[in-house]
């Protein structure tokens, strides 16, 4: 009996012990997403959705309270639904607003494809979000005048933020995280400044670290860039960060650089513990796959399927019978992000070869950068015309070019080297055996010129530098005429749907 006593009497003395220690340390859950440009689940349902984000919040959120979901930009565009017009005006991301609204969003900063709206529809968003943005160094250009983007909500003009701070208070205990935000500037746009990321991290990081008792950085960046913010930065313990596609937790000195997949395939969880006494915060970071195992949250399924619905009824008017059928593959198309910015896959080779067949003067090969396919999925079995719009829902042309072999040579190597981001090169009829690239079964000729079938895109020079108009070795550009219904180059898309139909 006494032994029971004393063991009770251990215990006890244990558990205050423990509590006591743990009355100085405050916990904090942060849910990190980036690149999400569909709200619905994808492979047949089976893996991501906004749904199920939802569904790991509520889980998280039980807990630990102190729990906030991040979006590390890229959300608004591009999606087949956000190029639909509904109510007389373009969807352009009020879908992905009203999920985000919904889950809730606590804070997001601007990634490339935010910028891709026209300015009126961005701040239709901006004034729709319950939730903060912030990026210290994307500011709204007007004319010769440079601020920040604004909300305005109840006739009430709010500037966003160039630095922020997440202030947590649990039991009479404060823990202030400083959030630094980067977005590349990949996308030019004339309502948008960019000033230098790292000149602007260093203008705003010794006003947040005093306001704060841990910096994050909160970035849409590639990892190189993340590298040397972090470089800039050891302190910083952790990046949340986008762009990649993929999920990735990276190793800079003592520092991480976290990213999950695109369109919510995987979230990161991020668990931060701070010592109030110690002034130490310790960080466990945990990427969780949202798969079947994962429930779909019935409140935000309401709302996709609401959008989904839209998109439907939407998309008769831009093609005819969109939901018929137009060729049934016994193998997947593989139009999964991963893979189709690094190496060579069947989907991307059929909307090379449909550029191939479309052109007008006979072209001795075709290709298309992989970031313009975006619907990071599988189609299997019946293909309708509404998967290849949302395969390609940036739509635009097919253009022919003639070139020199020398330029052909630089943009096929430049693609390939670039496999694992967007600017990788899906092809017909190029192929690289042996440390050398073929044309037509023959080795590329620095002389000849090659006649071309590519996206419109690809000529802006912004995937592969070197191929823009104002190249002396891009010798003639042919362009459809965009209102010509009877040319289906005039529309990607078509020119795909066209080919498919042809397949047996």
């Amino acid at each position: 009996m006494k032994t029971l006593k004393y063991f009770l009497s251990l215990c006890i003395v244990l558990l205050v012990a423990s509590c006591k220690t743990n009355d100085t340390k405050v916990d904090v859950t942060l849910l990190q997403l980036n690149d999400v440009y569909e709200i619905s689940a994808l492979e047949g349902g089976k893996v991501g959705g906004m749904a199920r984000v939802k569904t790991v919040y509520n889980t998280l959120i039980k807990e630990n309270p102190d729990t906030y979901i991040l979006m590390a930009g890229d959300f608004l565009n591009p999606s087949l639904l956000g190029t639909l017009k509904y109510q007389g005006e373009r969807i352009g991301g009020k879908q992905m607003i009203e999920v985000m609204n919904a889950l809730p969003t606590k804070l997001a900063t601007f990634g490339n494809h935010e910028f891709d709206l026209k300015y009126p529809d961005l701040q239709k968003r901006l004034n729709e979000s319950t939730f903060d943005w912030v990026s210290a160094n994307a500011k709204h250009k007007v004319n010769d005048s440079i601020n920040l983007f604004y909300k305005v909500q109840n006739n009430q003009k709010t500037p966003l933020s160039e630095t922020y701070v997440l202030d947590v208070n649990q039991k009479n205990k404060e823990f202030k995280i400083g959030f630094l935000s980067l977005t590349i500037d990949s996308n030019k746009k004339d309502y948008v400044n960019y000033e230098d990321k790292f000149t602007s991290a260093e203008r705003v990081y010794k006003g947040l670290k005093s306001q704060s008792d841990i910096v994050l950085g909160f970035t849409h960046l590639t990892k190189k860039n993340d590298r040397e913010f972090l470089k800039l930065f050891p302190e910083i313990p952790l990046v949340m960060g986008g762009h990649e596609h993929t999920n990735m937790l990276l190793t800079e000195g003592t520092s991480h650089i976290a990213k999950a997949d695109a369109n919510a395939k995987s979230v990161y969880v991020h668990r931060l513990q701070f010592d109030t006494k110690t002034k130490k915060t310790t960080i466990t970071s945990t990427l969780v796959y949202l798969d079947s195992t994962v429930v779909q949250n019935p409140e935000i399924l309401k709302i996709v399927n609401k959008w989904q619905a839209i998109q439907d009824a939407q998309l008769k008017g831009v093609i005819k019978n969109p939901e018929a059928v137009v060729y049934r593959t016994q193998m997947p198309l593989d139009g999964r992000d991963t893979p189709i910015r690094s190496v060579q896959t069947n989907l991307g080779k059929i909307i090379a070869q449909s550029m191939f067949v479309a052109s007008k003067i006979p072209a001795d090969c075709a290709f298309v950068n992989g970031g313009s396919i975006r619907i990071d999925d599988a189609l299997s079995g019946d293909i309708t015309g509404i998967d290849i719009f949302r395969v390609l829902p940036f739509g635009g042309s097919v253009y022919e070019i003639d070139i020199k072999g020398t330029l052909l040579k630089q943009v096929l190597d430049y693609g390939k080297n670039a496999a694992g981001t967007g600017a990788y090169l899906q092809r017909y009829n190029a192929n690289f055996e042996n440390g050398e690239w073929f044309v037509n079964g023959k080795k590329i000729v620095a002389d000849k010129t090659y006649h071309i079938a590519l996206s419109d895109f690809l000529m802006k020079g912004f995937d592969i530098p070197m191929l823009k108009p104002s190249n002396p070795l891009v010798l003639n550009i042919y362009k459809p005429i965009e209102t010509d219904t009877t040319d289906i180059r005039a529309d990607i898309r078509k020119t795909v749907i066209s080919f498919l139909k042809t397949i047996k």
